[in-house]
């Protein structure tokens, strides 16, 4: 008996038994094409853009070049709580992905023309192989499922609360996580966002729209506390405004009603009056400009982005790879046959290094 491997006479079992590996590469080409070609085509697109970058604190230089390597030295902090490296976290947030289910989508012919949430719940092809297993799992979780776990989804997305939502739009975010992502360079600061979808001008759209929405939402989180103080410095500025005109027309109404009036103690009313209007017009012009300064602060505090690449129509789809596919459903039979038809040379393998190890 052989102490070692032959590989010769595994090819030769292999050579002997060619009836067999030829028909099962049939079969297994055969029915590897009947599940992956009816397998819906995704398409993917890409955005790249270049965000404001907070101010740095201190660090200089060192700390920039060493952030251009990837590498924090401490130097360079930013005066935000979310940072461009922090942008990829968003986008795993349940908040941040139900503002995403409002997104208008629409094809290129216009036929269709929904909200994304609608477009995902009752827009999008399937296998219909896969048909029959999916509605009897369906059948199956419903039976073992409680009342409470098996409350519908919403019927738009206008009813989508992120505080509480049900397991098949729970099921639907997580779904929506995997077709949209985002990644932050560390060499460059360059952010990509990528998303994927079965229908190619749906997929750029939906590219340049989650885009729109990661900036709108800096935005709004880099002026908010610039515009909370510019509404209040608006209502301030009208209560001034108010009390101004009020002092004014009680000072004039009386001036005018004693203009021939000398007594001193008529005059004296006259100007605690005059300086009551003055006072209140003081109060009016600071707020003014403290008005045109938070709305300064609100222009100042809204960050630029600079796309550097812009979302185009994917011409070849992404997957999936069909071809790729069945080679490797048929790479996976070959080496299953090979073991198959090898078993005892496998064995005295095994046995021979068990014997080794004694």
């Amino acid at each position: 008996m052989d102490k070692y491997f032959n590989i010769s006479k595994v090819f030769a079992k292999v050579k002997e038994k060619k009836r067999i590996v030829f028909t099962v590469w049939a079969i297994t080409a055969v029915l590897s094409a009947i599940w992956i070609f009816p397998q819906p085509r995704y398409y993917t697109a890409h955005v790249s853009l270049a965000p404001e970058m907070g101010e740095a604190k201190e660090g200089g230089g060192l700390s920039s070049i060493a952030s251009s390597f990837g590498i924090n030295i401490g130097g360079i902090s930013s005066m935000d709580a979310i940072y461009p490296q922090l942008y990829p976290e968003l986008f795993k947030s349940t908040e941040f992905m139900v503002g995403l289910m409002s997104i208008k989508v629409r094809t290129e012919d216009g036929k269709l023309n929904t909200d994304y949430y609608t477009y995902l719940t009752k827009h999008q092809k399937s296998n219909p192989l896969t048909a029959p297993f999916k509605a009897a799992a369906k059948g199956v979780k419903q039976m073992f499922s409680s009342e409470e776990e098996s409350i519908q989804g919403n019927i738009s997305a206008a009813n989508l609360n992120p505080f509480r939502l049900s397991k098949k739009d729970m099921s639907l975010i997580e779904e929506v996580q995997k077709k949209i992502t985002c990644v932050y360079n560390k060499k460059n600061d360059v952010i990509t966002i990528s998303v994927e979808d079965q229908n190619p001008y749906i997929c750029a759209v939906l590219a340049d729209s989650v885009t729109a929405h990661l900036q709108d939402f800096i935005v709004e989180y880099r002026t908010r506390k610039a515009k909370v103080d510019y509404e209040y410095y608006k209502k301030m500025t009208a209560e001034s405004k108010h009390a101004y005109e009020k002092a004014r027309q009680l000072y004039a109404s009386y001036a005018d009603a004693n203009q021939d009036v000398t007594l001193k103690s008529f005059k004296a009313i006259e100007d605690d009056l005059e300086n009551e209007m003055q006072l209140k017009y003081n109060m009016y012009s600071a707020m003014i400009t403290r008005l045109e300064t938070a709305l300064a602060k609100v222009q100042e505090n809204t960050p630029a982005f600079t796309v550097l690449n812009n979302s185009t129509v994917p011409t070849l789809p992404a997957g999936p790879k069909r071809v790729r596919f069945v080679l490797g459903m048929l790479i996976f039979v070959t080496f299953m046959m090979v073991f198959w038809f090898s078993k005892d040379e496998f064995r005295l393998l095994f046995r021979n290094s068990e014997n080794k190890g004694e």
